[in-house]
């Protein structure tokens, strides 16, 4: 017997996650940014500070997205001057990455304005380490068995 929408944990994550997304999209628009070039960005900037200059598949692995995509994003978040791309002396084929000042300012922006939006969209969740301890899981499953 199929379950009312209302008691699917997908048809409600579903809900959630638009709702979600719809907040932060109105959070980010008046820095001029898309979820997924702040996600970009911000995952950019992070690993930046601590010291590393990424290609745009280690940035693509961090934020989880797919490497064509990000290599697109990336080149709008460069026509935006808030990134800078340059030849991989390693390798020449891979680009390393670089958030240019402008791009740190509104990359600190952008992450206080989504921290804020997710506090007052996450603030009635009566316990925020369980949401914690059960998204993690369905966020980073296990890798596959194989043999």
């Amino acid at each position: 017997m199929a379950l009312d929408p209302g008691d699917s944990p997908g048809f409600l994550m579903w809900h959630v996650t638009l709702r979600w997304q719809r907040e932060i999209a109105a959070a980010l628009a008046p820095l001029d940014l898309t979820h997924v070039q702040f996600v970009l960005l911000a995952t950019t900037w992070w690993l930046n500070t601590r010291g590393e200059p990424p290609n745009q598949l280690t940035v693509a692995r961090q934020a989880g997205t797919d490497v064509k995509m990000t290599s697109q994003v990336i080149r709008k978040l460069e026509a935006k001057s808030l990134i800078e791309r340059e030849v991989d002396a390693a390798d020449t084929r891979a680009k390393l990455l670089r958030v240019t000042d402008h791009g740190a300012a509104v990359a600190q922006r952008a992450i206080t304005a989504v921290e804020a939006t997710d506090a007052a969209f996450f603030g009635s969740v009566a316990d925020p380490k369980a949401l914690l301890a059960i998204l993690r899981p369905l966020a980073n499953p296990p890798p596959p068995v194989t043999g």
